[in-house]
Parts: C-alpha cells; sequence; structure tokens
C-alpha cells in the first residue's frame, strides 16, 4: 500500500500556492480547480505516472490530459517542479501573457502538454482516443517478454465536461471498447461558473458511467484522503476490460476564505487571501513563487526514477530489435511520423476514357488502394459505412476481442451516431503519434464536430474527415442534409484543408496532400452522384490546389469551380463556344493549398484583365477573394432527385453560361484586376 508523510503534504500545499500566485500576478485565470485538485495531481504525478521530463516525446510514457483546461495553472506548476526545461519558474509568472510559454488554457506546443484543451468535454474524448491508439498499438507490437507499449492514459475532468455532449459520446465509446488503460477522474466540487451544479446539473455521474461500461470508484474525501486516492489508482490499473472513472470529491480553492464557493472558480485570490493561506499550510507568506528545496528533491527523484524507466525501455526496444527486426522498424517509422517509401505508387489515376465515378467511389477505391501500403492509416465512420465508403473490404474492425467483432489491432472504428465524439477522438488518436486517423460523415453532418474540428486546426493534427454527399447533388434527402455553408465555415479556419475534388485524379491529388501534410487536418468533401474523368486533370496540377482546366486563347471569361460544378462548368463552356464566347475553366478544389502557391502562379491562373465567375452549389460567402461575380445558392436546397435541384437552381450548362456572358457584358470597358490583388 501506497503511504505518504509531511513531505507529500508540503509538497500538496506548495502546488496550491504556486498556482494561485501565478493566477494573482497574471490578474487573470482558475485559482479554484488548481487548489482542489492539488491531492490528486500530485498522486498521479509523484506515485503512479511514468514520464521522463528530460524526453517529454517518450512513445511509452503515460499520457496525462486536463479536460478541465481552465485550470491549467495546475498543470504548468507540476511540469515546473517535476523539471521539465519548457516550464522554468520564470514562465509560470508569465502566466497568460502574450507569447509566454504558459498559455491561459493548455496548448500541445508546450512541452508535458499531451493535447489542447479548454473547450469543456474535447480533453476527455481525447482522452478516449489516446488509449484507443495505445490498445492498437500493444495489438500490433507488442509480443510475449516485449511489452513494448504498455502505458495508460489518465484524465481529469469536471462536471461542465460531463456537462457537454461530446463527452458522453466519446465515454459512452469507450465504454463499449472496454479501454481498460483509460483512467479518469471526476472533480466533484459542485461548483461551476453560475454557482452550486445543483441549479443544472443533478445527475448520478458514476451511474450514468457504469450503465455505459465504466468501472467506478468514489474518494469521498480528496482534500486529504492520499491513501484512498492511490488505493483507488491501484485497483483501476487491474480492471483491464472497462475504463475506470474515480470520482474524487474536493473543495474548490481550498484553503482560501472563498473555498466551496464559485467566487474562487474564476477569479485571482486577493492578496490578504494569499497570505492566510500560506500561513495556514506553514509557507512563507512574504514570498511569492517560492518553492522549497526539499519539495524540489521530492519531485526530482521522481523524475529519476522516469529517466530510468526510459533508459529499461530502451533497452527492451534494443532486444525487441534484435528478435522482431521488422516489426521494431516499422514501429520505429511510425513514430518518427515517416511514410512508407514509395506508397504513393499506390494512387490511382484516371483518363476521360474511364468511367463517371462519384466520388465517394473515389475516394473508396483510393482506400482500397494504399491502406496496406500505409499501415498507420486507422479508419470509421460515424454509422455511415455504408454510404461514406470508408471502409476497406480486409479491414479488420477495432473491437475487444470478446465481443467476437474483431479486436484491439483492428484499423477500422465504428463510431456510432457520435460526430462530435470522433472527431475528438481522432485528435487522441493522432496526438499519440504512429497514426493518421481518418474518418466518415456526411459533409453537413461535420458540423456536429465543429469543436474537435476547430481544435485540430488549432493543434496541428492530421487527421481526414471524409465528408461525402457533399451538396444539393445528395438530392431527395432534401434541406436538412444538403450543405450550403458548411464549406464556408471550414474554409474559414485557420490551417484547414477543405477539398472538394472534380474527378478521381483530383481526388488522389486530396488524400496526396491530406496524407503528406503533416500538421494540418483536412475535410475531403465528396459527391454523392457520378462525376466525369476531366481532360487535364492530373495529381500533380490539382496538388496545387487550384490550376486551369480548360485555357483557350483570348479567353473573356474564367469560370472558376469545385468539385462536380467543375464538369458542368466545362459544358458551359462549349456551350458559350457555340456563341463565339470564349472561356478559361479553372479548378479550385482546396483554398488553402492554393493560396500557398507563389503569387506568380496564383496570378497565372486567375490573372488580370479578364472578368472571373465562381460556381459552386454552396453559399457564395467568401468566393469573393477568387471571383469577380458569384453564382451559387445563398438559401437552402430542395428535396427531390438530385438531376430535378440542380435543374431548379440553373446549375446547368446554360445556367451557367448565361451568367458567364452576363458577367463580361457587366465588365465591357472596364479595368478588371484580379480579385487576388489587394492593398494589404
Amino acid at each position: 500500500m501506497t503511504t505518504f508523510n509531511d513531505i507529500d503534504r508540503k509538497a500538496i500545499n506548495t502546488i496550491r500556492c504556486l498556482s494561485a500566485d501565478g493566477v494573482a500576478k497574471a490578474n487573470s485565470g482558475h485559482p479554484g480547480a488548481p487548489m482542489g485538485l492539488a491531492p490528486l495531481a500530485h498522486v498521479i504525478f509523484n506515485n503512479f505516472l511514468n514520464f521522463n521530463p528530460k524526453n517529454p516525446n517518450w512513445f511509452n510514457r503515460d499520457r496525462f490530459v486536463l479536460s478541465n483546461g481552465h485550470g491549467v495553472m495546475l498543470h504548468y506548476v507540476l511540469l515546473h517542479l517535476f523539471g521539465y526545461d519548457s516550464m522554468k519558474m520564470d514562465d509560470l509568472k508569465q502566466f497568460r501573457q502574450l507569447g509566454s510559454r504558459s498559455p491561459g488554457h493548455p496548448e500541445a506546443e508546450t512541452d508535458g502538454i499531451e493535447v489542447t484543451t479548454g473547450p469543456l468535454g474535447q480533453g476527455i474524448a481525447n482522452a478516449v482516443g489516446l488509449a484507443i491508439a495505445q490498445a492498437n498499438i500493444a495489438a500490433t507490437f507488442n509480443k510475449p517478454g516485449f511489452a513494448v507499449s504498455d502505458n495508460f492514459t489518465y484524465s481529469i475532468f469536471g462536471d461542465g465536461c460531463m456537462m457537454e455532449g461530446v463527452a458522453s459520446e466519446a465515454m459512452s465509446l469507450a465504454g463499449h471498447l472496454q479501454l481498460g488503460n483509460l483512467i479518469s477522474f471526476y472533480d466533484d466540487n459542485h461548483i461551476t461558473i453560475d454557482g452550486d451544479i445543483n441549479v443544472a446539473f443533478t445527475e448520478n455521474v458514476l451511474a450514468r458511467l457504469e450503465a455505459y461500461g465504466w468501472h467506478t470508484i468514489w474518494v469521498e474525501d480528496g482534500d486529504n484522503d492520499l491513501e484512498g486516492i492511490a488505493k483507488a489508482i491501484e485497483e483501476a490499473k487491474k480492471v483491464t476490460d472497462k475504463p475506470s472513472c474515480i470520482k474524487i470529491t474536493t473543495t474548490i480553492g481550498f484553503g482560501s476564505k472563498l473555498a466551496g464557493t464559485h467566487s474562487v472558480h474564476g477569479a485571482p485570490l486577493k492578496a490578504d487571501d494569499i497570505a492566510q493561506l500560506k500561513e495556514q499550510f506553514g509557507l512563507d507568506p512574504t514570498k511569492s513563487f517560492d518553492v522549497e528545496q526539499d519539495v524540489y528533491d521530492l519531485y526530482h527523484a521522481k523524475a529519476a526514477k522516469g529517466a530510468s524507466a526510459e533508459e529499461s525501455w530502451n533497452d527492451l526496444f534494443s532486444k525487441y530489435s534484435a528478435e522482431y527486426p521488422e516489426l521494431a522498424t516499422e514501429l520505429q517509422r511510425r513514430i518518427k511520423g515517416e511514410l512508407p517509401q514509395g506508397w504513393e505508387k499506390h494512387l490511382p489515376t484516371y483518363t476521360p476514357a474511364d468511367p463517371a465515378i462519384a466520388s465517394r467511389k473515389l475516394s473508396e477505391i483510393l482506400i482500397g488502394k494504399v491502406f496496406d501500403a500505409l499501415p498507420e492509416l486507422i479508419g470509421g465512420s460515424a454509422d455511415l459505412t455504408g454510404s461514406n465508403l470508408t471502409r476497406y473490404s480486409k479491414s479488420v474492425d477495432f473491437q475487444p476481442p470478446s465481443t467476437g467483432l474483431g479486436d484491439y489491432s483492428g484499423r477500422y472504428i465504428r463510431y456510432g451516431v457520435r460526430e462530435h465524439g470522433m472527431g475528438a477522438i481522432m485528435n487522441g488518436i493522432s496526438a499519440y503519434g504512429g497514426f493518421i486517423p481518418y474518418s466518415g460523415t456526411f459533409l453537413n453532418f461535420v458540423s456536429y464536430a465543429a469543436g474537435a474540428v476547430r481544435l485540430s486546426a488549432l493543434s496541428e493534427h492530421q487527421v481526414i474527415w471524409v465528408a461525402t454527399h457533399d451538396s444539393i447533388g445528395l438530392g431527395e434527402d432534401g434541406p436538412t442534409h444538403q450543405p450550403i455553408e458548411t464549406l464556408a465555415h471550414f474554409r474559414a479556419l485557420p490551417n484547414m484543408q477543405v477539398w472538394r475534388p472534380a474527378d478521381g485524379n483530383e481526388t488522389s491529388a486530396a488524400y496526396y496532400k491530406s496524407l503528406t501534410n503533416k500538421h494540418t487536418p483536412s475535410i475531403i468533401a465528396l459527391s454523392r452522384q457520378n462525376l466525369p474523368q476531366l481532360e487535364g486533370s492530373s495529381i500533380e496540377k490539382a496538388s496545387k490546389g487550384g490550376y486551369t482546366l480548360v485555357e483557350v486563347e483570348n479567353a473573356q471569361v474564367i469560370i472558376v469551380a469545385t468539385g462536380s460544378e467543375v464538369g458542368i462548368a466545362v459544358d458551359a463552356a462549349k456551350v458559350l463556344a457555340e456563341q463565339n464566347i470564349k472561356a478559361n475553366i479553372v479548378s479550385l478544389p482546396d483554398w488553402f493549398t492554393f493560396d500557398q502557391q507563389s503569387e506568380e502562379y496564383k496570378l497565372s491562373v486567375l490573372p488580370d484583365n479578364i472578368p472571373i465567375l465562381s460556381v459552386e452549389v454552396m453559399t457564395t460567402n467568401g468566393w469573393q477573394k477568387y471571383s469577380h461575380q458569384q453564382f451559387g445558392i445563398n438559401r437552402f436546397g430542395a428535396s427531390g432527385p438530385a438531376p430535378e435541384v440542380y435543374k431548379f437552381f440553373e446549375f446547368t450548362p446554360e445556367g451557367i453560361a448565361k451568367r458567364a456572358a452576363a458577367t463580361i457584358e457587366f465588365y465591357k470597358g472596364t479595368p478588371v484586376r484580379s480579385p487576388l490583388k489587394t492593398a494589404f
């Protein structure tokens, strides 16, 4: 049994006071949760978590996620005390300051922070993804006597996280998947910003999690019962067929005059409160940011054990490499994030002689071609596998072996109808390392996951959304399913590829860029209806995000389009030719990638002195950057057979030609600058 003494309590009180000092100096932040959670955090980090501060990226480290990220001062203090180079004392003093390594919520760019959290519920869902990733790595690479992957994922979450739907989605799936490598802690402090949770949240959280299939424990005195916390974690680690949740009843702002109230949740403590806090804990009230040497010594001894644990793992891996050289080489490649040489040769290419195929089907064909060549790919769908076409025919499902539905080495995840949870879980899988996760749903329903998608972009997670049924072309399901604003929303995100390929070569280009851009997530919008293979398209051209597909001498207008409208625009150019009007056709499958090209190249595609008409069956918002006139849909769609809906909105060769001719007429005799040219 783990025992504790006075130095442990002194260390805990040091955490509390450092947290209060950091928030007070910033005059901004959340001191309450760090002060209440200090005993739990001390026990987790000092007694259970395997990590090496001198190598924060050691692959077999335990992962820790603070889902209630507003309490991040707690995490920063721990990183400092254990000796992470990323968190010196001066960094604690720069909490929430511009350019500091201690921003207001956890950001993964700081060593020791696994995932970016803050929006509540995201972190615990990320933790599910981390646990899935570890289970798959272990099932794939571990051999008898060689547990090269055996780490746990630990996560703290609060009442606010449990009120968010994303947590429910992810934790429900974790229970089904029997993720015994996931141990979470519910900070039961009964306080949110609005006050006591009895105003809005009175459910039995443990009963809810038990219904999900979790193992649960309750430590009733989280303020003082260190032995009880340790005993609970020891018990949780022995339960291998269920994720565990340990409810820790704590006092928010423990030690403060305002302890147990919402007043200590999100505001700095006053100077006299901090002074009395230090006095009652036996610390010097005249000193700020003070750590006595015996506290440093305690935590540095733990850090040394972590370094030793990594050395032991390195020795184990050396022996593993001798016994299983191919597996060892493969795991090292994946840890480095390097793609196998020659994988791109598996990307399919097409000619106009090939049949018209829906781009969702083109995506399925591509996945089938590259799946074996890219073992890091791990796929899934939000209960739309047969529609998204995301499952390789030879895939094994990621399932608990006891179910008979698959095993943990499987690379296809049945997420169920849980788009938001799916997105956040993919972020966790990506953060673990060694994987490129992709998953499918209808484009319109990626909006359900907007919070997770935003964090993908912010955190630079390489995740891929296979977003099918991308327009009014889905037809009869009507406006509830037909995306109008969706692409504009996600195109507005910084660091987000949003591909809408027009044919097979462009689909291959979309995947090529998504698989090779390690720090940018992707949404690949794919059609339900068949699309022709276009003359002039290629993977190389489309990989620039935009290119001239049809070029004629002395063109009078450029029609720029994406996806299913590109083929229609090509036919519109033929209608215009019959009227002695010359038109160039530009395909612009991804704005983000096009924007990264040189100014010279971009202006060669969208030059001066020629009016440009954009065509897309979505909102026209955003197209002003690339065109002078916009033809789109600024209302909701309509239910009916796809060809009739396209005709209703005049997205036909004749409808596009009519607007192209009007664009020429409107700009006749007027100097026309490329829309790419701006004052700044």
